[in-house]
């Protein structure tokens, strides 16, 4: 096999782990009644409380629509609440309510807890060459994409 037929077999098999990733902890965390993206705005709380709407989907990825939803659904849920930022009528910052934290905390537990299981049986010298990999796959694409934005 060439090089170039390698990279594309290995891309592929990069795919489908991350769909068996996300597979295994959308059954993870539905098992505390939470979907990804809501464990996910959970948690980045613990992180940054008191983070703006916008500043949050920026964390995470998506878009300003998105996130107003999520939080939408988790304040009707109870899970967090909007607070106003003085000065900015049209902002609220976003805070965790003591039931969102407990479901956070759970969250971050059983993500803790996949890792333990998959990445943690890894060696000490495995798992440093897998993050110098993942590291150097992360600046390549980086580069890609900074050259087609050129």
């Amino acid at each position: 096999m060439t090089h170039e037929a390698d990279a594309v077999r290995i891309w592929f098999r990069l795919l489908r782990l991350q769909t068996r990733i996300n597979l295994s902890i959308t059954a993870r965390v539905r098992e505390i009644g939470l979907s990804v993206p809501q464990c996910d705005v959970l948690t980045t709380l613990t992180e940054r409380e008191g983070i703006s709407q916008q500043d949050l989907a920026a964390r995470l990825y998506v878009t300003k629509g998105n996130i107003s939803g999520l939080i939408d659904r988790l304040e009707d849920a109870k899970l967090v609440e909007r607070r106003s930022i003085e000065g900015d009528r049209r902002s609220h910052a976003i805070y965790l309510t003591a039931q969102g934290r407990t479901l956070a905390m759970q969250g971050i537990e059983v993500q803790r807890q996949f890792v333990i299981d998959t990445l943690g049986r890894m060696s000490a010298d495995d798992l440093q060459k897998f993050e110098s990999l993942i590291v150097n796959t992360r600046d390549f694409i980086r580069e890609s994409m900074n050259l087609k934005q050129s």
